[in-house]
């Protein structure tokens, strides 16, 4: 319950034009300071949390263990954790493309279903809790990899293994 309150509190941070992306280029050392902060942290937890769950448990503990691995006593860029994570896919599911959408924008998508008969749309577009004047920018071009999960009468959570990787505006 206290993970859900912080992850809530970062969303609404992370929903006014006022925020910032989880990674960035910096400039100076204040920069740097105003990265590392609550939302950044909360934020990053719930894209780990999101991209386990999509990849299952095993492939992403597969990954992490390359990666530790690989970058033992030495630094490491979030880009060489979506390299890990890339080397177990096996080419089937590009990481680093997913979670770039995701760390390089701030904000999250608001996704939209409408179910039509057996036609499940889906559509996506950035959230915005409150729009504030002074730090308005276009976010026209935000597209985010949306990793979907889904349930069918054929199965039931647990067991679903059903996924759909929203990577356009809309889809169906």
């Amino acid at each position: 319950e206290d993970f859900l309150n912080l992850i809530f509190k970062a969303m609404m941070k992370d929903s006014l034009n006022s925020s910032h992306p989880v990674s960035s280029a910096v400039q100076s050392s204040e920069q740097i300071e105003e990265m590392f902060d609550a939302l950044s942290y909360t934020k990053g937890a719930s894209l780990l949390l999101m991209l386990k769950h999509y990849l299952t448990k095993d492939v992403f503990q597969a990954g992490i263990e390359v990666y530790l691995h690989n970058h033992n006593y030495r630094t490491a860029q979030s880009d060489d954790l979506w390299d890990s994570m890339n080397e177990i896919t096996n080419g089937t599911l590009d990481v680093k493309k997913m979670m770039k959408t995701w760390i390089v924008h701030k904000g999250f998508p608001l996704v939209t279903v409408v179910r039509k008969g057996k036609i499940i749309s889906v559509q996506q577009e950035k959230f915005l809790y409150r729009v504030e004047p002074e730090n308005w920018t276009s976010d026209a071009s935000y597209l985010w990899h949306i990793p979907l999960t889904y349930i069918t009468n054929r199965c039931n959570f647990t067991h679903c293994t059903n996924a759909y990787l929203l990577d356009q505006k809309s889809g169906t």
